[in-house]
């Protein structure tokens, strides 16, 4: 017999309340990927029902609010009639909707428009209660609007790129329909659903906010977390197949210097390797020391665990923000303020960037070290070197990788253009900082991938010896995607099928799996505090 009340309580669990809840980076990447169901819930509508009220009764009696009865930008001390406030809410969306270059990915799209309605849910930016249900239900539609990459200085929001987001409202703009990209009016028709008629303020609290630079914080998050997760296994059997020392990792020499990025990953890599064969074989072999991309592996890898806690921290915070202008606290309460500006998140992004980059430099390190020829390994890891190139070409690929992150590393944040004839003489750029990150981090995961083949290859050369059980098992599953190479081979099919179990995560999950199988805590007491959440 069917259990009701367990399904109730199923289904409820997978409900996100809207301006209710608190928006994690994990909750959010699951509403966009639609497993998970985001709702208004009554009192959050009567909440927004009465923001509304505020800018209706602002209207009315002629109080002068930026924005309600104003133009915008240098144009603030306009005055604009009664009868033209919701004119003004139309042209706003069209004349800001100037972005250019290639459509960001649907998934970011989805995330801008699930961040936007928990910040306008919150109430205070005046909007129609059914403008927000029409956001919900391009949501749970799943019609997505397209949005051009550039275009935003993340200053007075990311105006361009939210325009765009919200053009279909109004039956303008394109949007992603089952799969193909249509004009938004006819989505809109094929679904008879008439263009939204906005009223005062609205078109402004739609395009002011930080959406865009938060909706490519949240998926950076995720992916830099993956990538650090994969760095650290990885870097482990980089270890095993160079024949390094695990002392570097003693929790007492991390415990004088407390950082708990480092104390994590020392951790990790000391769990990662006990009880290994091959690291047992040569305690007497004489190295005084490893190089630093070995032995350093807790401080670099840690640091930019720190900085990704950082990033982390600050997103969970811009995901439950009011970011729009001007704030609607009651019809004789409100403050142009300067929530939209992006420099609290422009910051960090910039650091994670930097974090990302390094990553891949010490990486990169090891796969060079693999090749020279140390440590036992034959020189380019093949036996038949000369009439093979081996591995040496797929360094070439990783040194590339690595100068192009360098290139992108420059802040975004440190640069500032002035706008709106010098109204918005302050603009945080933050938008670019989100958009150079995740580039980044595309680039480290193909290094990562580059290394995970080398390392796989270094392994096997010190059979018969076994590894530890986390590393075999992260071994054997490369081997079932990638085989031993004893003669040249086109080595970017090799490169492309690790560079996918980094990415889909299954090279994490492997190694979790065993580790849980086997007792091996991996994370110690560090884990709630790294864990993505």
């Amino acid at each position: 017999m069917i259990n009701t009340k367990t399904i109730y309580l199923y289904i409820m669990s997978q409900t996100f309340k809207y301006g209710q809840d608190q928006l994690t980076v994990a909750t959010a990447l699951e509403l966009a990927a639609g497993r998970m169901q985001g709702v208004l819930t009554p009192e959050v509508m009567a909440r927004v029902e009465a923001s509304h009220g505020h800018v209706q009764a602002i209207v009315k009696e002629h109080t002068v609010v930026y924005g309600i009865n104003t133009g915008f930008g240098p144009l603030c001390d306009t005055r604009i009639s009664e009868a033209d406030t919701r004119a003004l809410q139309y042209n706003i969306l069209q004349s800001h909707s100037v972005g250019v270059g290639a459509p960001i990915p649907e998934e970011i799209a989805r995330l801008m428009l699930i961040t936007k309605v928990q910040a306008l849910a919150q109430g205070y930016s005046g909007v129609n209660p059914a403008t927000l249900e029409r956001i919900l239900w391009h949501i749970d539609r799943r019609i997505t609007p397209l949005v051009p990459e550039k275009g935003s200085v993340g200053a007075s929001g990311d105006l361009a790129p939210l325009s765009h987001l919200f053009l279909p409202l109004i039956g303008l703009g394109e949007v992603w329909y089952d799969g193909k990209r249509m004009p938004a009016a006819e989505a809109l028709r094929q679904e008879g659903k008439d263009p939204v008629v906005l009223g005062p303020k609205e078109g402004l609290a739609l395009i002011n906010g930080t959406q865009f630079i938060l909706s490519f914080a949240v998926k950076a998050v995720e992916r830099l977390h993956n990538a650090l997760e994969a760095a650290d296994i990885i870097g482990a059997m980089s270890l095993e197949g160079l024949m390094g020392t695990a002392k570097p990792f003693d929790p007492r020499l991390h415990a004088i210097r407390s950082y708990a990025g480092n104390q994590l990953v020392a951790h990790r890599l000391e769990a990662l390797l006990r009880g290994s064969e091959i690291m047992a074989s040569h305690v007497d072999c004489g190295r005084v020391q490893d190089p630093y991309s070995l032995r350093c592996m807790p401080q670099v890898h840690g640091a930019s665990r720190t900085a990704w806690k950082h990033l982390e921290e600050l997103t969970a915070i811009e995901l439950n923000a009011v970011t729009d202008n001007p704030i609607i606290f009651s019809e004789h309460d409100t403050i142009s303020g300067g929530n939209f500006h992006g420099q609290p998140m422009a910051l960090p992004l910039d650091y994670a960037t930097v974090a990302a980059a390094e990553l891949g430099n010490i990486a990169d390190r090891r796969c060079y070290m693999m090749i020279e020829g140390r440590y036992g390994l034959p020189k380019l890891l093949i036996e038949d070197a000369g009439l093979n190139s081996g591995f040496m070409i797929p360094q070439y690929t990783t040194a590339a990788l690595v100068t192009e992150n360098k290139t992108l590393c420059f802040p975004a944040s440190a640069d500032s253009v002035p706008t709106s004839l010098g109204q918005e003489d302050h603009v945080s750029m933050g938008s670019i900082s989100g958009r150079k990150l995740l580039q980044v981090i595309g680039n480290l995961e193909y290094i990562l991938a580059i290394e995970l083949l080398y390392a796989a290859q270094a392994i096997d050369f010190r059979r018969p010896l076994q590894s530890a059980k986390v590393i075999e098992a992260c071994h054997h599953y490369v081997r079932e995607k990638v085989s031993f190479a004893k003669k040249d081979r086109v080595f970017a099919h090799d490169i492309a099928a690790l560079h996918a179990i980094i990415t889909d995560q299954s090279l994490i999950r492997v190694a979790d799996t065993v580790a849980t199988q086997h007792q091996i805590n991996l994370n110690g007491p560090y884990e709630k505090q790294f864990q993505l959440s």
